[in-house]
């Protein structure tokens, strides 16, 4: 299976490694002509991934029509960019293996369902998982889902992936592998504020344990399984970028409870904390589901800058007590 990888970013590069770890050629499409350059000639992504010495296999490409031979499609672009690299694609009968993480402004829609619109007869999966680039692309353990409403297709992708280190386990819950993604991407933000304003390792553990309760409700209205909410995908997607300043989200997060502008330090990144963009709108889908988010909306209005971070806090303890299984 020839192998392409949509995006340049560190989860692109650390993905490319991955599949060129057998020998296989991969190309690599990078919309930044400096990435492009630096890893054919040096071998190395010093713009998003310093340090790593990356295989021979990859070859780094600038034109999305080098792609159009390729058997699958590793969509690594961010989430509000995905409708249009997808329509910029060659024509080709290319799987699509998304791994972005969120929901497209505007149409509330899941990245499955974009690209369903983008490219309808296209064959679609899901990768997603907790994973930090830099550590899948120096070869340390991971595991993540790789989720398709084909069951064939999702294991022969898995077959093409797997690694000794990097673990695929196959499903067919599309909604809720993306659910789980887009939604700790928010959670992880909030995370960072309750760490940048020294709340405690305490109330961290009890918005974990809430926000995968507002998780379950939303994916669950979007007919996702809740075997896959509490799974990688989920679950463990939420457990580690709700835990370090790796995390782009729970950085811009903590930026936040320090007393930042939430637009001031999106402003100075060269990278995309995708749980920014994600939090309006799935705010958005939820009240439409008629789902009780109250920490997404908490996180909305911080970031829209309608309320303070310890209004926030104020608001979210002074809510009624109730039983935690809803």
């Amino acid at each position: 299976m020839r192998i392409g990888v949509i995006g340049g970013g560190a989860w692109g590069t650390a993905l490319a490694q991955v599949a060129a770890a057998g020998g296989e050629e991969v190309l690599l499409w990078a919309r930044e002509s400096e990435v492009v350059v630096s890893i054919n000639a040096t071998r190395e992504n010093t713009l998003f991934l310093p340090g790593l010495t990356l295989s021979p296999a990859i070859r780094a490409v600038a034109d999305l029509a080098d792609l159009a031979d390729r058997d699958a499609l590793l969509v690594v672009t961010p989430a509000q960019h995905l409708r249009a690299v997808l329509a910029g694609l060659p024509p080709s009968d290319a799987a699509l293996v998304l791994c972005a993480k969120g929901i497209e402004a505007g149409s509330g829609l899941l990245m499955h369902e974009v690209a369903h619109e983008a490219r309808p007869q296209a064959p679609l999966a899901v990768l997603s998982g907790p994973t930090f680039a830099h550590e899948v692309a120096a070869g340390l353990p991971a595991a993540v889902t790789l989720a398709s409403a084909d069951a064939a297709l999702a294991e022969r992708l898995a077959a093409r992936l797997a690694r000794p280190h990097f673990r695929p386990y196959q499903s067919l819950d599309v909604p809720g592998a993306e659910v789980g993604g887009a939604v700790k991407n928010v959670l992880a933000i909030a995370c960072g504020v309750v760490e940048g304003r020294g709340l405690g390792l305490n109330a961290r553990a009890a918005l974990i344990s809430r926000g995968f309760a507002e998780m379950t409700r939303f994916g669950l209205a979007k007919g996702a399984q809740i075997e896959t909410l509490a799974g990688l995908a989920g679950l463990g997607d939420l457990v580690l970028t709700c835990s370090s300043e790796n995390s782009r989200n729970f950085s811009l997060g903590k930026g936040v409870g320090a007393g930042g502008r939430a637009a001031d330090l999106l402003g100075q990144r060269r990278t995309v904390a995708e749980g920014a963009a994600t939090a309006p709108v799935l705010a958005e889908a939820a009240a439409r589901l008629g789902v009780d988010m109250p920490i997404v909306d908490a996180v909305n209005a911080l970031l829209s800058e309608r309320v303070s971070v310890d209004a926030v806090v104020e608001r979210l303890l002074a809510r009624p007590l109730r039983s935690e299984g809803v």
